[in-house]
């Protein structure tokens, strides 16, 4: 499900808004700036190799990139691997590297072909929470701060896409405020 939870950026207690309706989170999301969108999902993303994905979404990423800004895109897809005994210590490190707060000269544009992921947007005085899941897209502008919580057990297949090849790379801005939030677990077992 795709979630929105905006929260106070200094009391995570205090939820402003938690809705699950995409018109709500498509227009919360708007009146801050923040571009959000659905597209079809592909049945069994996850069987389906990523160059036949990026085809099967030929048309929408041409539309996204009409303008040709985007020179980088890309899948990035992680799933479970029970049979790797490795495969704990794998998810936890994938996890990590975007739980703390950064920012990006560039904008940040995902789209979720399969799974779920949540960026935490800190805005001001509040913090978005936004669960996509399969079909979701979600742009975040550049410079904004946030984290990314991928869940102790991360399953998901992103569109990525970036104007330079290292804009993936994150500014770490070295503010613990992501420990002081839900994790992406929590938020789906909410109430």
């Amino acid at each position: 499900m795709t979630l929105l939870q905006i929260m106070a950026a200094d009391n995570a207690a205090e939820v402003r808004v938690r809705t699950t309706d995409d018109a709500v989170i498509t227009a919360e999301l708007a009146r801050r700036g923040i571009a959000f969108d659905r597209w079809p999902v592909v049945a069994d993303a996850a069987s389906v190799a990523s160059d036949e994905l990026l085809a099967h979404y030929a048309d929408e990423v041409a539309a996204l990139n009409a303008s040709g800004r985007y020179r980088h895109i890309d899948i990035a897809r992680i799933h479970p691997d029970d049979a790797d005994p490795a495969w704990p210590q794998t998810a936890a490190g994938a996890r990590a590297k975007f739980l703390d707060e950064h920012r990006h000269a560039e904008d940040e544009v995902r789209y979720f072909a399969a799974g779920r992921g949540c960026f935490y947007l800190r805005l001001e005085d509040e913090v978005l929470a936004v669960v996509c899941e399969g079909g979701d897209l979600l742009s975040v502008p550049a410079g904004t701060r946030h984290w990314f919580d991928m869940g102790t057990r991360p399953d998901f297949i992103a569109i990525r896409f970036f104007e330079e090849a290292d804009g993936w790379v994150g500014d770490f801005t070295g503010d613990p405020i992501g420990a002081g939030f839900p994790t992406l677990d929590e938020l789906l077992t909410a109430p």
